[in-house]
């Protein structure tokens, strides 16, 4: 695979950057991000929580610094199930052995990762937005990831953020789940569209 020059937080080939001169190169990214849509959305079937596990796993190498990642779904739909196979994949090898409980009533838990610091919160018992500075997740973001379930609870979103939603499908009793993630921001959607392969 060819290297890649990165630029305006685009990527040319070398011997594209080679022969451009600076403005000329500035105008070839600038026509590449005005055509970069805002959003992008696609929808997985998940039969069940094992395939849940399977998608945080291939979300996992795809978060970087700054990111934000909102989950939200039902109760039981497999949002927490998704986040822990997100950080126990970031862990690397042998990572599905450590313990990533729900942070249901502790609110926020801290995990670092060999390369990354991921903050998984859940909001759900969250009372006022207000409540979310003392919960210090603006340092979060800027030391590591943001895993937030139950989002809605903060008010506003982060601009540039993943937005997971599960819901459950067929019958109560049902495992098979749909995950519909929609990318907001040119940095997620490239990750998305690769995510899509």
């Amino acid at each position: 695979m060819a290297a890649l020059v990165r630029e305006n937080s685009r990527f040319l080939p070398p011997q594209m950057a080679d022969k451009l001169t600076f403005p000329a190169r500035f105008a070839s990214m600038r026509a590449m991000k005005d055509n970069m849509p805002e959003t992008l959305t696609i929808s997985l079937s998940l039969a069940d929580e094992t395939a849940t596990r399977a998608l945080g796993r291939r979300l996992a190498p795809l978060l970087a610094l700054g990111d934000f990642v909102a989950l939200t779904g039902d109760l039981g739909a497999g949002k927490t199930a998704l986040a822990r196979a997100i950080i126990q994949a970031r862990y690397g090898a042998g990572g599905e052995d450590e313990d990533v409980p729900s942070p249901t009533f502790t609110l926020i838990q801290t995990y670092e990762t060999p390369d990354l610091l991921i903050t998984h919160a859940d909001l759900y018992r969250l009372d006022e937005p207000e409540d979310l500075r003392e919960l210090g997740l603006g340092e979060a973001l800027d030391e590591g990831t943001v895993l937030m379930e139950w989002p809605d609870r903060m008010g506003v979103a982060p601009a540039n953020r993943l937005d997971i939603v599960l819901s459950l499908e067929g019958a109560p009793a049902a495992t098979a789940r749909v995950a519909r993630l929609t990318a907001h921001g040119p940095s997620w959607v490239r990750r998305l569209n690769a995510l899509k392969l």
